[in-house]
């Protein structure tokens, strides 16, 4: 079978996740997106229909995968996959998948367009973009089928369903007949098959693992020192340092961060640096973000009510009384920054502590402090030092994401102008 992952209108309601990666990249349980698509379908050949913006840095990644090219998407029937959709748990057995082969068929869940198989002929006029018009067309005239699993439409959704993702993944991809393996010294309160720690992870005595509420998986290479607690579900990413911290239920780290003081029930998309105490709650960080000590985030309302937030200069309920905050990838933090619950901040925006709450929505390339809300005007100064963070992590800026890169910061000179100069006390810098 071969797929063709695509993006739709909505994905800018995922931002700023989705500003600097591809939507199926985002993280829900042990892993992205994107993963359990293919893991669902048992997909052999995976293509892309992306926003041009970022399809040089998933042709760099895998020069493999067809990436907007309409003579291989056209070339064969395809099942298109919505990237926000989050599959069921179980993969779809082969005589369901056999059933395809009779036509095309679309697969609905929460009223959108999960996945659609199509001939060639239907896929003539498919390209990033006419996906909505199509997609639009063929919810008339194509018979459906219920899909299952959920449609991802807010940042908020992957907090809410990462617990039982974690879960779920857990049973997919852990042998439950080897654990791993249980260091000298290592605390397990709950069942013990709940409990992976991949061989290559350094555990430190007086570490306390809880599956009584879910699992807990630790991966390759992680280091996690004394003192720390982790509280089932949670993950644990490939090389992430945990740093005498506290992990609460419903918590996905990704790979190479690095985290002290107490997470709850958030996703760290990778390479994020939270060393210090300070609390970061029901929320989603993205990559390369620094979290200065004491950068606190709050997630419930003092009267209990639910949490509004901003997306694209919209307000938008989110029906929850817990909420924290959405960071961009490449923001950072000063000493003691105070965000209020349901707090969007931009890509590569910087926040001074100011001795009060830090704005709600701050834009991409933003700056905040004791001026107010002001616009970046050093870009190559950001991207010289975003280049410095990623070497520290033994990754490189390549020229593929320093093009995305500048091409977002040309694309958010409109929010930035007008979320700057309506701020009181601005001192205009672009």
């Amino acid at each position: 079978m071969r797929i063709c992952i695509y993006e739709d209108r909505r994905t800018a309601d995922l931002g700023p996740l989705t500003l600097t990666r591809p939507t199926a990249d985002l993280l829900c349980g042990l892993g992205s997106l994107g993963e359990k698509q293919v893991r669902y379908f048992g997909a052999e050949v995976v293509g892309h229909l992306c926003r041009p913006v970022l399809a040089d840095l998933l042709r760099a990644r895998d020069p493999l995968s067809p990436v907007n090219d309409p003579a291989w998407l056209r070339s064969a029937p395809t099942l298109l996959v919505n990237a926000r959709w989050l599959p069921p748990a179980t993969p779809l057995a082969p005589p369901v998948r056999d059933l395809f082969a009779r036509g095309p068929v679309l697969g609905v869940c929460d009223g959108e367009v999960a996945f659609a198989l199509l001939d060639t002929r239907r896929l003539q006029a498919l390209s990033p973009t006419t996906v909505d018009n199509c997609l639009d067309d063929w919810a008339q005239t194509l018979p459906a089928r219920e899909a299952g699993g959920h449609a991802v439409r807010y940042p908020w959704d992957l907090i809410d369903h990462n617990p039982d993702q974690i879960t779920r993944d857990f049973g997919a991809v852990c042998d439950p007949t080897d654990a791993g393996f249980h260091p000298a010294g290592f605390a397990l309160v709950g069942p013990a098959d709940r409990l992976f720690i991949h061989p290559s992870a350094k555990i430190d005595p007086m570490v306390v693992a809880d599956t009584m509420g879910g699992p807990v998986w630790i991966g390759s290479g992680a280091v996690v020192t004394a003192f720390t607690r982790l509280e089932g579900p949670c993950a644990v990413g490939p090389g992430t340092h945990l740093l005498g911290a506290k992990v609460r239920a419903g918590t996905t780290l990704g790979p190479q961060c690095r985290i002290g003081g107490e997470v709850e029930c958030s996703i760290v998309q990778g390479y994020a640096n939270k060393y210090h105490d300070g609390f970061l709650g029901h929320s989603y960080v993205g990559e390369w973000v620094n979290l200065a000590a004491g950068t606190t985030t709050g997630d419930l309302r003092f009267d209990y009510q639910p949490i509004t937030v901003r997306l694209n200069g919209v307000s938008v309920p989110t029906g929850r009384t817990k909420f924290g905050s959405v960071i961009g990838d490449h923001t950072r933090t000063g000493l003691g920054v105070l965000f209020d619950c349901g707090s969007v901040i931009g890509a590569f925006a910087g926040l001074l502590p100011t001795g009060r709450l830090a704005p709600r929505e701050v834009p991409s390339f933003g700056r905040y402090g004791t001026d107010g809300l002001t616009a970046a005007n050093d870009l190559d100064r950001l991207l010289d030092t975003a280049g410095v963070v990623m070497r520290r992590r033994a990754q490189e800026l390549t020229p593929a994401l320093l093009a995305v890169y500048r091409a977002i910061a040309g694309q958010t000179v409109a929010p930035r102008r007008s979320l700057t100069v309506a701020s009181p006390g601005v001192r205009k810098t672009a």
